[in-house]
């Protein structure tokens, strides 16, 4: 469950997201899940709602009316918003509610393939997606940002040069944030050599040197964001040819080790790196938690930085095992999680 997932994970607070069936695009749904959050769940819940009706990118939903039933952003998920004028429509009607836009950010035009393009795609046989797929939309979106005064973030970007473009923007004054997730800084596209379908995500991983950007990228805080981009996908899912297996890895077990890898192997500030994973997510979804302040909730993890172990998908608690990160020696883990000041989850010491 991703509860039980988020709680060992170190996570106190999940942001779900519109693709869902029905789509999370009217009050009534966004209530409805607010509530079900509330009934069953020991980590809060906070809903994306769809940034345009039915996620299918035409029309935009009722910004007003959603933020004020609990939507905390707004978003088509895993579908770029590919139509030039409804994001600007989306971005400039947002401004009268202080609402954030969340793109996923590809050119669908460009993005019909299953990995970064380059010789590895091509020595493969695979159908690769040019990192100008990323670099296009993104800038794309900052003019129109530019032009309305939108409140704008880039979700999971991979690449040096839409990374540079969301550098220039923010040198600019511009309301543009964006994230990233950890399997785009430690993981490359050779991770999909013998085709392994659990390093297939969307957008792809890319070469080492975008790998290194992402990593630069958080370092001076370009970089807002770190999400963990959980994905669970079932085993028949994945077990595909690597055209036809689904995009996504589960996430929130390792995402806490795998920052702290940033801290211990690129030197990447420790608080740097945090701040990328609770104050600044926080702070852009307009969040009370994030900090430890008096009148502040008090949701924190307290982790060992140093508890050396192996990630075994089959102890995950999240019900998919579609982890790339399976047999692989991590650093850090979270020892317990408090929500609300309840304990929600302590680590037992194994034997």
């Amino acid at each position: 469950m991703p509860a039980a997932a988020a709680r060992a994970g170190g996570v106190t607070t999940l942001c779900t997201m519109p693709n869902t069936d029905p789509v999370i695009d009217n009050v009534a749904l966004v209530e409805y899940v607010l509530r079900r959050a509330n009934e069953g769940s020991d980590v809060h819940i906070r809903p994306f709602a769809a940034a345009t009706q039915d996620m299918e990118g035409r029309q935009i939903t009722e910004f007003g009316l959603l933020k004020a039933a609990g939507a905390v952003a707004f978003t088509d998920g895993d579908r770029a918003i590919a139509d030039a004028n409804v994001m600007r429509r989306a971005l400039s009607y947002a401004t009268a509610f202080d609402a954030l836009i969340v793109q996923h950010a590809e050119e669908p035009s460009l993005a019909g393939g299953v990995m970064n393009a380059g010789a590895l795609a091509t020595r493969l046989g695979l159908t690769g997606i040019p990192s100008a797929a990323e670099t296009i939309m993104v800038e794309r979106d900052i003019r129109l940002v530019e032009l309305t005064g939108g409140r704008y973030h880039a979700a999971h970007l991979t690449t040096a040069e839409s990374l540079n473009a969301v550098r220039r923007a923010k040198q600019m004054g511009l309301k543009v944030s964006c994230g990233t997730a950890p399997h785009y800084f430690t993981l490359n596209e050779h991770e999909v050599n013998g085709y392994r379908t659990f390093a297939k995500v969307s957008p792809p991983l890319r070469s080492e040197d975008d790998r290194r950007a992402v990593v630069e990228a958080i370092r001076d805080g370009t970089i807002d964001v770190i999400s963990s981009q959980h994905t669970p996908e079932d085993p028949e899912a994945k077990r595909q040819t690597f055209e036809r297996a689904a995009h996504g890895v589960v996430g929130l077990e390792t995402m806490l080790a795998l920052g702290l890898q940033l801290h211990m192997s690129e030197g990447v500030p420790l608080l740097t790196v945090l701040a990328c994973m609770t104050c600044n997510p926080a702070r852009l979804l307009g969040l009370e938690s994030g900090a430890l302040e008096p009148g502040r909730p008090a949701d924190l993890v307290v982790f060992d930085p140093a508890a050396p172990w192996i990630v075994d998908s089959k102890k995950f608690r999240s019900k998919s095992k579609n982890s790339p990160f399976d047999e692989r020696p991590l650093q850090g883990h979270a020892v317990r999680t408090v929500v609300d000041g309840h304990t929600v989850f302590v680590r037992r010491v194994e034997s």
